[in-house]
């Protein structure tokens, strides 16, 4: 077992000093945004009862988290998500207070598997506005999105806007069953358009409705796809679905923030736990999404409570390789001076080094070396040296 004292675990890793520092500076700008905006910070527990995450709207693979047994016997699970405990937590925990609830939250995850980045701990930061059922919600956990990697110090990133009803409205009209609509999904999703065509072969799909679904993964771009996607359907639900999106966008276009925004009508997460608007952040140059989110107005429903609501979270992790790799990764910052003194001068030498820290300065104190010892050790830190004779 020695030999895996000094490596760690596959899909953890160390944050050192500069990954560390920027990991709490993207926190801390995160968390003030949020806060700012009204939301209230929560912090469910780094662990629970498998029930709560096995079954139900929120359900976890089982395969996906990571167990143990307390002393009763009980299967407990590291998180493997946050929304599902917060939304366990709007149910129960903050049933007797009027919504809407604006909650936010950062902290850690844990994956049995590793992630599409070969994460099995990801840390989050995130936001869920529940209690709130119209296009406003959906703009405004949005635009937050938007404010939070602003925040970060990114550029160059982008939110990919999608909406699982239209999709599921044209399957309706398309006469699919549910377990068809969940296969023709992940086709769709992957933008594989020969497992698409072989589908619908095979589930003899009339070739109008083949036609229309075919056109399903290109359906990306601005503002003009709504209009190129409501001439694919007569369906109801599916043009309620892009009526939606027009509002959610118009409220975007007001706040200044539409150049952010894209529509991707092939992108489609899970059918049964979201319900509407779904969207994804994208940055350059690293191709994975750093940010998903969308609305799910049925999760806290399994937990007693139903009530409407949206989210997002963000991975941190692929916010700092993009960051990284844009130039934009800020450097730690340095010490500005290094005190040392005289066994006589110590209490002085300590106590000035003290008023400097309290006006923020970075202070190092080494006592034990002379004026010559002090000066190169400043050297090496580019600090100010100070020695109390």
């Amino acid at each position: 077992m020695i030999q895996y004292r000094q490596q760690t675990p596959e899909g953890v890793q160390d944050y050192l000093p500069v990954e560390c520092y920027n990991k709490v500076r993207i926190e801390a700008g995160m968390a003030k945004c949020f806060h700012r905006s009204g939301y209230n910070r929560v912090d469910p527990p780094m662990f629970e009862f498998m029930d709560v995450f096995a079954s139900g709207v929120g359900a976890v693979r089982v395969e996906q988290m990571i167990k143990f047994v307390d002393q009763t016997g009980r299967i407990l699970v590291l998180r493997p998500d946050l929304t599902v405990p917060i939304a366990r937590m709007a149910a129960t925990r903050l049933r007797g207070e009027k919504p809407p609830h604006r909650l936010y939250y950062i902290g850690n995850v844990f994956k049995a598997q590793p992630t599409s980045g070969g994460q099995r701990e990801v840390v989050q930061a995130g936001v869920e506005l529940l209690g709130v059922n119209s296009p406003e919600g959906d703009a405004e956990v949005i635009a937050l999105a938007v404010e939070a990697l602003k925040s970060a110090g990114l550029a160059g990133f982008a939110l990919e806007i999608g909406q699982v009803e239209f999709f599921k409205g044209m399957m309706e009209e398309a006469g699919l069953t549910g377990e068809q609509t969940e296969e023709l999904r992940g086709y769709v999703d992957e933008k594989n358009m020969l497992s698409i065509e072989l589908f619908m072969r095979e589930h003899q799909v009339s070739s109008k409705h083949r036609e229309r679904i075919m056109q399903l993964p290109a359906l990306y771009g601005k503002e003009e796809v709504l209009k190129k996607a409501e001439s694919l359907t007569q369906n109801e639900r599916a043009l309620s679905a892009l009526e939606t999106l027009r509002e959610v966008y118009d409220y975007l276009k007001a706040f200044g923030l539409s150049q952010y925004v894209t529509f991707d009508l092939g992108m489609l997460y899970s059918l049964d736990y979201y319900t509407g608007l779904i969207f994804r952040g994208i940055a350059d140059p690293i191709g994975a999404p750093i940010l998903s989110g969308g609305r799910y107005d049925t999760l806290t429903g399994e937990y007693g409570a139903k009530m409407a609501a949206t989210g997002f979270a963000v991975d941190l992790k692929p916010v700092l390789i993009a960051l990284e790799r844009q130039g934009r990764m800020e450097p730690a910052p340095g010490v500005d001076a290094v005190i040392s003194a005289s066994p006589k001068q110590r209490a002085e030498a300590y106590a000035y080094a003290s008023a400097l820290r309290e006006k923020g300065r970075r202070v190092v104190v080494a006592w034990d070396c002379d004026q010559a010892v002090l000066n190169r050790y400043a050297l090496e830190l580019n600090a100010r040296p100070i020695y109390f004779e």
